[in-house]
Formats: C-alpha cells, sequence, structure tokens
C-alpha cells in the first residue's frame, strides 16, 4: 500500500483527511457528546450531585488501605490519570480552540467537561469491577478488559482492537510529540535568552529523566505523578489566577463574552477573522475532548490499579479527570488569554497557539510568564509521556501476555529521544487518528455495559453516608 504514495506528503495528506473525518463533526464528536449525556442522565447527574462527595474520596484515597487489593492508592491512580490528561492541550489547545471559535468555544469546552464527567465515572468503575491481575502482580484494566469479561468472549475481537490501537496511539500521542513540544519549547526559551541549545543534548536529558521514572513500573510512575502533578498544576494555576488580579476588572466582560458568543458566534475584531456558532461548537468540543480525554479509554487503565474495595469509589475518582483537566486548568488559560486580548493580535495563526498563550501570561508577568508557560509546557509533556506509557504496557500486557511489560518500557524509553529529534507532521496526524479510533471500541462498549454503572452506583448510594465516608477508603 505505501507504495502507491511515493509521495509520502500524499500520505500525510491522506492522514489527515481521514483524522478530520474520525475526529469531525459528524462521528466521535457528536458520539462522545452523546454518550456524555446519556450517561449523565442515567446515573442521575450524579457526576454533579456528588461533587463534594468526590473530592473527600480524593482526599481519603491519599492512604494506602491494607485490606483492599491494588497497586496505586486511589490519589495515585487518579494523579497518574491526570498525567497523561493534563498536558498541552490545557495550553496550545484552548488557545487554538479561541483562535478558531472565538471566545464562545471555551463554553463548549466546559460542556465536554461536565457531560464528560459521566463518561469518566463509567470508564472508572467499569475499570475496577472487571480487571485482571497478572500472574507477577499487576492489577490490569480499561476498556479491553471490561469488553471482554464485561461483554463476553464474543466481543474479544472489539477488546483486541482497542488495544492495538491503544498500543500504536502510545508510540505517537503519549511519547514523540510530547517530547517533540520538550524540545521545541525549550529550545525557543533558550533562543529568547541567546542561548543555542542542540536538541540531541534535550534528547538525552530526556532519556535519561524518562529512563529512570519509566523503568521502574507503574509504581515508580504513580509515585512521581502523584508528586508532580499537583505541584505542575498548582504552579500554573497560581501564575494565572495572579494574571487574572491583575486584570480584574476584565474578567466579568470576559465571563459575559464567553457565554455571548456561544450562541451568537463572535464578529471580526482585531486580528481575529472572526467566527460561527457553528465553528464556536465544533473547536470547543473537539479541543474539550481533547484535553480531557472522556471517552476515549485511556484514563481507565491508570484507574484500574487503584487500591480500592469499590468500583464506585474510583468512578467518583474518575470524574474528577474533567473537572480538574478543564473546568479548572483549561479555564484559567482561556480566561487569560482573553483578558489580555492577545487572541486579536494580527498575524497570530493555529501554528502560534502555544505563543499566544505565553504572550498572555507576559503581558501581565512580563519575561517570567514565558517562562511560567515554557515550563508548564515541559511539565504537562513529560507528565503525560508517564501516563501513556502505563497505558501502552497495559495493553500490550492483554495482547502479549505479562512479560511483554518490561521490553515494551524499556523500548518506549528509546522512543523518547527519537521524538524529541525527529520532524513529526506525519506522526502528529498518525497519533491523533489512532488515538481517536481507541474511542470507538469504548464508547461501544460504555454504552452496553451502561446498566451494570447505574445498577453499582445506585447500590452504593443506597448504603448510609457515614458507611460511605468511614475510614481511609472504607
Amino acid at each position: 500500500m505505501l507504495k502507491s504514495f511515493t509521495d509520502l506528503k500524499a500520505f500525510a495528506a491522506l492522514v489527515s483527511d481521514i483524522d478530520d473525518i474520525v475526529w469531525g463533526p459528524y462521528i466521535l464528536i457528536p458520539l462522545l457528546f452523546i454518550v456524555g449525556v446519556v450517561l449523565t442522565v442515567g446515573l442521575r447527574f450524579i457526576p454533579w450531585r456528588e461533587l463534594p462527595h468526590a473530592f473527600a474520596t480524593m482526599w481519603r484515597g491519599r492512604h494506602r488501605h491494607p485490606d483492599h487489593e491494588g497497586e496505586l492508592t486511589p490519589f495515585r491512580a487518579l494523579m497518574t490519570s491526570l498525567a497523561a490528561t493534563i498536558g498541552t492541550g490545557n495550553i496550545v489547545g484552548v488557545a487554538t480552540a479561541i483562535l478558531m471559535g472565538g471566545p464562545g468555544a471555551v463554553f463548549w469546552m466546559w460542556m465536554t467537561a461536565a457531560f464528560g464527567m459521566a463518561t469518566k465515572f463509567c470508564e472508572a468503575t467499569l475499570a475496577v469491577k472487571f480487571r485482571e491481575v497478572t500472574p507477577d502482580g499487576k492489577f490490569v484494566g480499561g476498556p479491553m478488559y471490561y469488553i471482554k469479561n464485561g461483554l463476553g468472549p464474543k466481543w474479544k475481537w472489539l477488546a483486541a482492537l482497542f488495544a492495538v490501537f491503544g498500543t500504536v496511539a502510545s508510540f505517537g500521542i503519549g511519547n514523540m510529540t510530547q517530547a517533540n513540544s520538550v524540545t521545541a519549547n525549550v529550545v525557543k526559551l533558550g533562543a529568547d535568552y541567546g542561548l543555542i541549545l542542540e536538541p540531541w543534548v534535550i534528547a538525552v536529558v530526556l532519556l535519561v529523566l524518562s529512563g529512570v521514572v519509566l523503568v521502574g513500573g507503574v509504581k515508580r510512575i504513580g509515585m512521581v505523578a502523584g508528586t508532580l502533578v499537583p505541584v505542575m498544576a498548582l504552579i500554573y494555576v497560581f501564575g494565572g489566577l495572579i494574571v487574572l488580579a491583575v486584570h480584574i476588572e476584565k474578567v466579568p466582560e470576559a465571563i459575559r463574552l464567553i457565554f455571548e458568543s456561544a450562541f451568537s458566534g463572535h464578529a471580526a475584531v482585531g486580528g481575529f477573522a472572526g467566527a460561527s456558532i457553528a465553528a464556536a461548537i465544533r473547536f470547543g468540543v473537539a479541543r474539550g475532548l481533547f484535553s480531557n480525554e472522556a471517552g476515549l479509554g485511556s484514563a481507565p487503565i491508570a484507574h484500574a490499579t487503584a487500591i480500592v474495595d469499590n468500583p464506585v469509589k474510583q468512578g467518583l475518582l474518575g470524574m474528577l479527570d474533567p473537572f480538574l483537566d478543564t473546568l479548572i486548568v483549561c479555564t484559567i488559560s482561556a480566561l487569560v488569554i482573553i483578558v489580555s486580548g492577545q487572541w486579536m493580535t494580527p498575524g497570530i495563526t493555529e501554528a502560534g497557539a502555544g505563543t499566544l498563550t505565553a504572550q498572555a501570561f507576559s503581558v501581565a508577568m512580563g519575561g517570567f510568564g514565558s517562562w511560567l508557560v515554557t515550563i508548564g509546557l515541559v511539565l504537562f509533556a513529560f507528565s503525560t509521556i508517564l501516563g501513556w506509557c502505563v497505558y501502552g504496557e497495559r495493553c500490550v500486557i492483554y495482547l502479549f501476555g505479562h512479560k511483554a511489560a518490561l521490553p515494551y518500557r524499556i523500548v518506549f524509553t528509546l522512543v523518547v529521544p527519537v521524538g524529541a529529534v525527529a520532524k513529526l507532521s506525519l506522526v502528529w496526524g498518525l497519533a491523533d487518528l489512532f488515538n481517536g479510533l481507541m474511542a470507538i471500541p469504548n464508547l461501544i462498549a460504555l454504552l452496553l455495559l451502561s446498566p451494570v454503572v447505574f445498577k453499582l452506583s445506585r447500590e452504593y448510594f443506597s448504603r448510609p453516608k457515614a458507611e460511605r465516608s468511614g475510614g481511609a477508603n472504607d
């Protein structure tokens, strides 16, 4: 097949066209949104009603319970999931949504998170319910396991399909593209201060740092993620709040603009070319789903490792993924971009989205703003590498058995420096494509297994509140 595409650019264009179809307005975006709405209603709006209980469960989940099975504490399982979820999409993705869809796109990002909370609740609950234990003691779960164990042997082909898509995606969206983002941003920051940084030097540093963490397995990844994710998110959010404090008088107007533009579009202004309501919905939903990954099937692989006695408890933590990722971190980025006015700067295109966010922070914070955004991008990208190693490893274990785990981690680590120095336009397209293809088997399983989640949640919430809240994970 490849021989018929002698021109690599033609092949890349084909991949891009297929990618546009999969992630376009007629397949994945409406499907993800519809599933989120169906699950939210079916759960009787538990993700919204029980948000305080979810945070309380997260706080108690910091400790390991000696009588419960699993590999990571519920908190570290959540942090491992967030390590892969909170990434460059929280900075670059938000800027892209605003540039292409106007401020109204932010409202539709909020909507994807609001209904995505139910999707993540179901994913995490099913991941724990149908997980397995490998001969060497690893707790493995995720869509491939709840498809196989929940839907039965006749659906094994669908489980295998997800595992194949997940394995391929891990090397693209979870590895090479992230390493490339780290290199590009560090080189650019150095250039701003007259320093010439060679990409291969950064690649070697990434290789060493990644190897130290990844070869140690899921427990070491969970330990690092449990520290890195809260710290990096707090630093970025704190910096964003400083910018908003400087522009506090503009915040109410920014919020009004978001709601108004969501339902009326936004006319051309400054360097902004204007956007219709359809554009606001399309780019808001697309970038929101890309950021919080609700429905893609990646996060439940991490949640399946949790040391917990009831699947619904981890479901509560799972639903915090979109809340923290989109409703908190992405909202901070969006408000900073809007109140700074940089989104109206002439000449900024989609390719300059990362620069747009840095400029927005710099308006209020000077040179420190560029540092903050660059450090945020680097840490977010590095944490994504860690989280996606867990995802890819579990997919490989499903396909080839538990002995394939260490070889996979070694290969995954060695690919990191390749991504750091390579030209990745085609890899980006393939990564997006396989990332999107992961969602289709998962969404089918979520709809078919939703009665199981509804039953488990009813049983859990029928228990006395004191019984649900007692103990570290009791």
